[in-house]
């Protein structure tokens, strides 16, 4: 009896085991992510973003004033546009996070979750998702290791990536990510981290100068590459202070074994031949008292510039996330210049400004402001408390992208009531600049989520997630990850590369435009297969309004207006039997390369 209970009850296991990662499997990620955020304190998360809208309120809210060199008219109070529609929000979303558009399998899981708090739960389950550490690796690279080749036999990019990549999907707190960059000792090939010192190396030189310049822009969230070569007139940068960085990095010893630290060796410059040759020693720009009295001159760097006091180091890589997810950064960079008022004017002149630049003068180097400074008014608030926050819980950047996104500023439409009817064929000029100026004094406010080009990764990304209705992703059938990698890297090399202002305003070229519209890759993508969307939607559409609603949700994460279904449904057969094969393939080209589906919006 025993043993046939046994035989009975071992199967009934399996079956029962089975069953249970079937059901796991197949939750949807909205209901996964309930854990993941009741791991975390949803009171203190909660009470950040509270915080958080607070001072954007307040931004809106302040009356013009003339603050230093900001013009008073910069700082008009705002009315912030409406909130967007959540799949809007969804798409913003899937594209900061995970570099693509929801798939329509994904749109269609996430209008079926009626449970509160929805997008909260999604962006915590994409924060989970392999995708996530990924994309944002990917991001995060370029200003860390820079975007050129380097060399190959000392700097290997994709082990840097991989390394970074498992360390957001350990969330690993953001200061120790950074020791490990600047401090780490090693082979390249097999410790990853060390390919940000070695990222430097060009032919058989280490250049010093380059690492520090690259250390200062990503982790101090300042460019001082003038101060290589002379002290600034006017900014705070002295040569002395980018030397006294560079001096931290003149024992790295990178040869064979791998990198490490020579302490015999001394950082030397000599500007030319004839001149006599300068030792120089390790020193900070502010604050020495950081820097521990053991360690290498490297281990004494990581560890001053993520003292916990140093709300520099939490303003770059807030700014940073920032700009991930709105595709700009809350603030580009904060210019101070020692002087009066008519040497900061002549220094403008020949600096190039952006409308997110804010001109602070000072008369010494004593009295430069923080960003937090009352004197700034309300205008960098925000990027402050952000700092404040990201640091006072252990620089978790998984909780900096869920307060961020769960705030006002990023659920704001990108379209505002007062500029709905500003249509440029019936502006007058005048009128056309008035609106222009509205519009740019509204995204400067971040009263509405602004109108960004997606990235070439971002394009390729979306448009081949929309040819298919399934999810792409670590999941996805090896041909399928196979031909995405290869489209991809060729789209890319062909559309164009940002560079490392990828942050920066740009504008789109012909070309570009000429490569989707005349590329092979959109054709291919349009064409109706089994194992594509545009045959497997045209099949499984019960009627033409069906089939258009399931094309735009897949393209444009939303659905047709009365206007488009107007327009369209004749065009798919409306009243007949069966859509036109060739009527689907042209709607899929024609969405592709439509404006709105290569915009953040």
């Amino acid at each position: 009896m025993f043993s046939r209970l046994k035989t009975i009850a071992w199967p009934v296991a399996v079956v029962t085991m089975v069953a249970w990662l079937v059901w796991w499997s197949v939750r949807s990620p909205d209901s996964r992510a309930e854990g993941g955020i009741a791991k975390q304190d949803q009171l203190s998360l909660q009470s950040s973003i509270d915080g958080l809208d607070q001072t954007l309120h307040a931004l809106w809210q302040e009356e013009s004033v003339a603050i230093g060199e900001i013009p008073a008219d910069r700082l008009d109070a705002v009315t912030p546009s409406p909130a967007a529609d959540e799949l809007i929000l969804l798409r913003r979303l899937s594209l900061s996070l995970h570099g693509t558009i929801p798939s329509l399998e994904e749109i269609r899981r996430f209008q079926s979750d009626d449970e509160p708090h929805r997008l909260t739960r999604w962006a915590s389950a994409m924060l989970e998702d392999p995708r996530y550490a990924d994309y944002i690796a990917q991001r995060l690279e370029r200003p860390f290791v820079g975007v050129e080749d380097g060399s190959f036999l000392v700097f290997r990019r994709d082990r840097f990536r991989d390394w970074l990549a498992g360390q957001l999907r350990e969330n690993t707190p953001y200061d120790e990510i950074v020791r490990q960059m600047v401090a780490g000792r090693g082979v390249w090939t097999g410790n990853g981290e060390v390919n940000f010192v070695t990222s430097a190396r060009v032919m058989d030189d280490f250049d010093e100068n380059q690492l520090t310049a690259r250390f200062t822009r990503a982790f101090l969230g300042q460019r001082i590459d003038c101060a290589q070569c002379h002290d600034h007139k006017f900014d705070e940068w002295k040569q002395s202070q980018f030397e006294g960085i560079a001096a931290h990095f003149g024992q790295l010893d990178i040869s064979l074994p791998g990198v490490f630290d020579n302490k015999k060796q001394q950082y030397i410059i000599q500007e030319d031949d004839d001149a006599p040759q300068r030792i120089i020693s390790p020193s900070v720009p502010f604050h020495p008292e950081w820097v521990p009295s053991e360690g290498t001159p490297r281990e004494q760097l990581a560890t001053w510039v993520t003292h916990r006091d140093n709300l520099r180091f939490d303003r770059a890589i807030v700014n940073r996330v920032w700009g991930l997810l709105f595709g700009r950064p809350f603030a580009h960079q904060l210019r101070v210049y020692v002087g009066n008022s008519s040497d900061a004017a002549a220094a403008s002149d020949t600096t190039e400004s952006t409308a997110t630049d804010w001109v602070w003068t000072v008369k010494s180097v004593d009295d430069l402001p923080n960003p937090g400074d009352p004197r700034f008014g309300n205008q960098l608030a925000p990027l402050d408390y952000l700092a404040k926050d990201f640091r006072d819980h252990g620089r978790d950047l998984r909780r900096l992208i869920l307060v961020i996104v769960s705030s006002q500023a990023f659920s704001r439409d990108s379209i505002h009531p007062d500029l709905a009817d500003a249509d440029p064929e019936i502006l007058s000029d005048a009128q056309q600049d008035a609106a222009r100026a509205k519009l740019e004094h509204l995204e400067a406010r971040w009263a509405m989520f602004p109108l960004v080009r997606l990235r070439p990764e971002q394009v390729i990304g979306a448009m081949l997630q929309a040819s298919h209705v399934e999810t792409i992703d670590q999941n996805s059938h090896l041909v399928i990850r196979a031909q995405k990698f290869g489209q991809e890297k060729s789209f890319i090399q062909e559309f164009g590369d940002p560079g490392l202002d990828e942050l920066e305003d740009r504008s789109g070229t012909i070309q570009q435009a000429l490569l989707r519209m005349n590329g092979n890759l959109a054709n291919e993508l349009s064409e109706e297969s089994p194992f594509r969307a545009p045959g497997q939607i045209r099949n499984l559409s019960s009627t033409p309004e069906k089939l258009l609603e399931n094309i735009f949700l897949g393209t444009f994460t939303r659905y047709p207006t009365p206007d488009e279904q107007a327009r369209l449904l004749p065009l798919l057969g409306a009243g007949r039997r069966q859509t036109p094969e060739a009527a689907v393939q042209d709607l899929y080209w024609t969405l592709f390369n439509a404006p709105e589906f290569s915009w953040s919006h």
